[in-house]
């Protein structure tokens, strides 16, 4: 999974959110490492919905009228979840094996 996939599954954990606030959470999230532009953002998001981990979805709240196109909302699936959790478990192991490595090399 890259960084960015991880960064959107964990942006989505909350509640659904329109694209653009998807990117504000990622760049937030990502202390601003992350800063997707609008196209590979939506690849990113498209591969996820083939993938059964987000589907879109009607907004939370009703919201009001939005200049331009209509805002497209995306929510996390319960596979997308379960996905996101193995990913953490994932990231949190190799973090761990680093920092043993890093202490042994220290010795």
């Amino acid at each position: 999974m890259s960084s960015l996939e991880y960064h959107v599954l964990l942006a989505l954990v909350r509640a659904p959110l329109h694209g653009y606030a998807v990117k504000q959470r990622v760049e937030y999230e990502s202390e601003g490492s992350l800063t997707p532009q609008a196209g590979s953002l939506y690849r990113v998001i498209a591969r996820l919905m083939s993938a059964g981990l987000v589907v879109e979805t009607a907004p939370k709240d009703p919201v009001g009228p939005h200049p331009g196109l209509s805002r497209r909302y995306y929510a996390l699936t319960a596979s997308g979840r379960r996905m996101l959790a193995g990913e953490a478990r994932r990231l949190k192991g190799a973090a761990t094996l680093a920092e043993r490595r890093l202490r042994t090399a220290r010795s």
